[in-house]
């Protein structure tokens, strides 16, 4: 009789165990037939940049105000809008290539649009010179907005139309459609970084910069990583 009874009391405690470890199992099979899982929290969405293609006189100084707005992953200087092929800085300053000189910025426009892009661009240089800013005079010089997408070019004609309020002369600036940008050699990129002592630089390049920055158009330092 005490026998039975061991018994019985060893196949109930087997039984509650089994009952126990019934949902633990079933997990475990419903985990190996999905196959592996993806850790959600370690996965970041890809980041979408765009880019702008700018023109506004010597780009030693455009690259120099718009590497200084929040916002701004890089600038590039180099050439466009012409049609030699893979032109030298030599070759653009003969005024035979067609090429204007340009930045070509890429941004994040979660943290600065298109349209902010362009009021600065209205504030960094004179849109009403045909083929000069200041003493650099030829069409490698001009004002040019090379649109990327007819989004771009539908902002580009609105801002233009709102900054012509606040020049007193007709503004010249070109707006035509991108095809290719040509960087240029090294030496001509962070120019202003590293040649802020050139007389070019402290005579033309650091008061445009001063005066945007004391209007809070741009930050006081590249904003850009290196």
């Amino acid at each position: 009789m005490e026998r039975l009874c061991y018994l019985q009391g060893r196949l109930r405690n087997k039984i509650q165990w089994t009952i126990c470890l019934l949902p633990v199992m079933a997990a475990l099979s419903f985990k190996a037939l999905a196959g592996p899982t993806t850790n959600i929290m370690n996965t970041t969405e890809p980041r979408t940049t765009e880019r702008a293609v700018l023109g506004g006189g010597c780009f030693w100084c455009m690259e120099a105000v718009f590497e200084r707005l929040p916002g701004v992953i890089s600038v590039s200087s180099g050439f466009a809008g012409g049609e030699t092929p893979n032109p030298t800085y030599e070759q653009v300053c003969t005024e035979t290539t067609g090429h204007a000189e340009v930045t070509e910025i890429e941004f994040d426009p979660a943290k600065i649009s298109y349209a902010k892009l362009l009021d600065v661009f209205w504030q960094a240089h004179d849109p009403t010179t045909l083929n000069r800013q200041g003493a650099d005079v030829g069409t490698s010089y001009r004002s040019i907005i090379l649109y990327r997408s007819e989004e771009q070019k539908r902002i580009a004609e609105k801002s233009k139309a709102e900054a012509q309020k606040n020049f007193k002369n007709p503004i010249v600036t070109e707006i035509a459609p991108y095809t290719k940008f040509y960087p240029a050699e090294g030496n001509h990129q962070q120019y202003f970084d590293n040649n802020s002592r050139a007389p070019y630089c402290q005579m033309v390049i650091a008061p445009k910069l001063h005066k945007l920055e004391k209007a809070r158009v741009i930050e006081t330092t590249p904003q850009t990583k290196p």
